[in-house]
């Protein structure tokens, strides 16, 4: 049993093409597997600005729309060091939590990044699933810590600025 991604598109205007799922699915694999060394699941949902603006409004106490939010369901003492409570460790893949991706915020910024709608998921996904194996951007250094990692991993999966 290997690294799993579930993909839910619940946007009802914009598809994802199964290319994408699958660049999604190696590069968690890749990053879960430098990251923790063993296998896990991760969801992710695509949908659009005004449901986005709800879950962060619910969540994070923010009335605005932003291109990615995630869920984790674990602390760390550090990025990629989770803290796994004893009775916690379960046969098969660790299940780190979910990710919710803004399509309509993505569109956007990969025009205004000068990219491919592609690479912006991707970059988004990336952000997202640093955060649910512990790191942050609060503070410089673990904005550093996180940046340099998002694109050691894009860079990796050939995913440059174009």
């Amino acid at each position: 049993m290997g690294t799993e991604v579930i993909i839910t598109n619940e946007h009802g205007e914009i598809e994802l093409d199964q290319s994408l799922g699958n660049t999604l699915e190696t590069l968690a694999k890749e990053i879960i597997a430098a990251e923790l060394g063993r296998a896990a699941e991760v969801s992710v949902l695509f949908t659009n600005d005004e449901r986005i603006q709800e879950l962060n409004r619910e969540y994070r106490q923010n009335d605005s729309a932003t291109d990615v939010l995630s869920f984790p369901l674990y602390e760390y003492t550090a990025p990629g060091q989770i803290i796994i409570e004893p009775g916690d460790e379960a046969e098969g893949p660790l299940v780190l939590g979910d990710i919710v991706i803004s399509l309509d915020t993505a569109w956007r910024q990969a025009d205004l990044y000068g990219h491919s709608y592609s690479r912006e998921i991707s970059y988004l996904f990336v952000h997202g699933l640093l955060h649910l194996l512990g790191y942050d951007h609060l503070a410089e250094h673990d904005r550093l810590l996180m940046r340099a990692a998002e694109e050691r991993y894009l860079v990796q999966a050939g995913l440059t600025r174009e």
